[in-house]
């Protein structure tokens, strides 16, 4: 028999595979999501699985102690299967339900200090948009910024026919009669359709009185005929938003006639599975069949975002005429499945930075068959349409004043200038801050311990975790978070250090290095101690002088400092949780007061669901990206000499930190 089965518990799914499997694949076939930051390279540690039943083959790791051994559990991604097997996933492996980003906060700057929060914060879930009146209506103010007027004209429109019947004086074509009367509401100088709307058009118009409603869109330029409806259907016409983050994919569901956000959902990138940050699945990605992978993982992630909000609001996929997305470089060629490998090789080139409206049906996403798909546009390969949208939806692209924009997700990308300039560069920041490379890191899931404290008598821990559930590891804010409080009770040094000779039990000897036990193991939901090693906090420290280093040396290019700058826009999921005072302390941004810094939330998708429902917005998109100077820094004297530099607690040039060092 050359088959065996395996169940994953504790969701009891069953999946028969072929002898020889190894357990991720296995549970990637299932659609059994197990945590695998490496990609499945058996480097991470992070696939941690317990053996129920049965036996597997795997080869000896030292990512894995004696008593784990002892206890049954391997990694999924060394383990390899020749008999029927019960596999256990662990809380700590497993994709829960997290506090995925699905909107902005409303416009207030972070809240920079207090103790304790009890809650998980929530975000309201705001309607970002008014209702408007029709396709041709003067322009509207919505978005971030009230100051920005953008005309209703969404991606895909409707518009209702009343056409007049043809007659002996009357004998232009059905299609020419369709194209007159579009004319007559618009000005559309060029109007294209394609053959399918020709075939049958005749029947369609006799059989429903010459009444049709016309479903137009915004192509490259021009203007398509996309589908001819029975009719009046323009009270029914539906989009979606959807930010693709390395992370996370967020959709919008928007009522293109109203403008009303309808729905919103998150879920994991599914392509986690091979791979956490970006240059993993660029590589993974030139594997055999590694790039359909990737592209089916997201494809599957949009696709059931999609179908879910559809369902909830009982709205047919027929009538979603207009899918808009945006994010990385990366994740857009991966959306389109077009070969990545190029972007991580010098000198860095993406095979486009801008990338067509085409068919949603071309790149597997369904909705209405000849609905469309549209992307922000890419500046290059490391600043991407999620940019673009984000300093679209910020304002700061029309603004007098100078402001850095900074998006501290695995790839930290910055952006300085006003209405005048733009310049930006993207440096490395690693998955750190999403709690990837940590020992006891984790996303912000349920369970993540996301605020906390420290008594400097004892050196206890007091904290506050998502959900207010026993804690299960610590989430980028929590490790800001505990940086700050080592530091400021002396369990670290400006090095980031472990102090040896305190009297503790909380600093013990690792397996290599000391170690710092935050929760021990009776106090946790996963039975094991909760802790930071001495390799955990030189990984955050690289990359907390990764963002300052890049942001620094991006104003030393433009031949400005950090006082020249009036405004600081914090985006993405890292920064919704961010104690702005505690990330001072350690260096991670400038030493300014606190209401030069604000928070905009999710700008991708705020500035995606501003792009799907008006052309006005995709053009300003476009310029604002052609606008967008970039500074390589991969190579930078200066940017390495930045780096170094930050590599301190909060800096070696405390002069930039005068209220850290008093």
């Amino acid at each position: 028999m050359k088959t065996c089965q395996i169940t994953f518990l504790p969701d009891n799914k069953k999946i028969t595979v072929e002898k020889g499997i190894t357990i991720l694949e296995a549970a990637k076939g299932a659609n059994v999501y197990i945590s695998s930051v490496c990609g499945g390279d058996g480097i991470c540690g992070k696939c941690r699985v317990i053996l129920k039943k049965g036996q597997v083959t795997t080869e000896p790791t030292g990512l894995l102690d004696p008593e784990e051994i002892a206890r049954g559990m391997v990694l999924a991604c060394q383990g390899k299967v020749f008999e029927d097997v019960e596999i256990e996933i662990p809380p700590e492996s497993r994709a829960e339900e997290g506090e995925i980003l699905l909107d902005r906060d409303k416009r207030r700057p972070r809240k920079h200090s207090g103790w304790p929060e009890t809650q998980s914060r929530k975000h309201s879930g705001l309607d970002i948009y008014s209702a408007v009146e029709e396709l041709e209506s003067s322009p509207k103010s919505f978005g971030i910024d009230e100051a920005r007027l953008f005309t209703h004209s969404p991606l895909a429109t409707k518009i209702s026919l009343r056409l007049p019947p043809p007659n002996a004086t009357d004998t232009v074509s059905d299609l020419a009669r369709i194209y007159r009367e579009l004319r007559k509401k618009a000005s559309l100088p060029i109007l294209q359709t394609g053959l399918a709307n020709i075939k049958g058009l005749s029947r369609l118009l006799r059989e429903n009185n010459w009444q049709v409603t016309a479903v137009l869109g915004k192509r490259n330029g021009t203007t398509e005929l996309v589908l001819i409806e029975p009719g009046d259907t323009s009270g029914v016409n539906y989009g979606v938003a959807i930010d693709i983050g390395t992370t996370n994919v967020v959709a919008h569901l928007i009522d293109l006639v109203s403008e009303k956000t309808l729905g919103m959902m998150g879920t994991f990138n599914k392509q986690i599975s091979y791979g956490d940050d970006i240059i993993t699945r660029i590589i993974f990605a030139s594997e055999k069949q590694g790039l359909e992978k990737l592209h089916q993982a997201v494809t599957e992630n949009i696709n059931n975002l999609i179908a879910t909000l559809a369902r909830e609001h009982r709205i047919k996929l027929a009538d979603i005429t207009a899918v808009m997305c945006a994010g990385n470089t990366t994740m857009m060629h991966l959306l389109f499945n077009i070969d990545p490998t190029y972007i991580r090789k010098e000198p860095y080139i993406p095979t486009a930075d801008t990338l067509p409206v085409v068919r949603a049906a071309e790149v597997g996403i369904k909705i209405n068959p000849r609905g469309l798909l549209a992307c922000a546009p890419n500046v290059s390969s490391y600043v991407g349409g999620d940019v673009t949208a984000g300093l679209l939806a910020s304002g700061m692209w029309e603004k007098e004043e100078m402001a850095l924009y900074i998006d501290m997700g695995t790839n930290g990308e910055m952006v300085l200038g006003n209405k005048e300039w733009l310049a930006c560069c993207a440096c490395s920041v690693g998955p750190a801050f999403e709690g990837s490379g940590i020992k006891s890191g984790t996303r912000a899931i349920k369970g993540a311990i996301q605020r906390l404290q420290i008594t400097p008598s004892d050196y206890t821990v007091r904290f506050s975790t998502i959900g207010n559930v026993p804690p299960r590891g610590i989430c980028g804010s929590g490790l800001i978070e505990l940086l700050t409080e080592m530091r400021k009770t002396g369990l670290i040094n400006r090095a980031g250090k472990i102090t040896p000779d305190l009297k503790t039990p909380c600093i013990r000897a690792g397996e290599t290095n000391l170690e710092f036990v935050v929760v021990p193991a009776d106090k946790s939901e996963t039975g094991r101690d909760i802790m930071i090693t001495q390799p955990d906090i030189d990984n955050l420290i690289r990359s907390k002088a990764a963002v300052f280093g890049g942001a620094r040396t991006l104003l030393k290019k433009m031949g400005y400092t950090f006082k020249d700058v009036e405004r600081f826009y914090i985006a993405g999921a890292f920064g919704n949780h961010l104690d702005i005072a505690k990330a001072i302390k350690i260096g991670l941004l400038p030493d300014l007061t606190p209401d030069k810094f604000q928070y905009i939330g999710n700008g991708s998708v705020a500035g995606a669901t501003m792009i799907l429902l008006s052309y006005g917005a995709m053009k300003n998109a476009q310029k604002i990206a052609s606008k967008m100077t970039y500074l390589e820094l991969s190579d930078d004297s200066t940017f390495h000499e930045e780096f170094i530099s930050a590599m301190f607690l909060p800096h070696t040039d405390l002069s930039l930190f005068p209220s850290v060092r008093h």
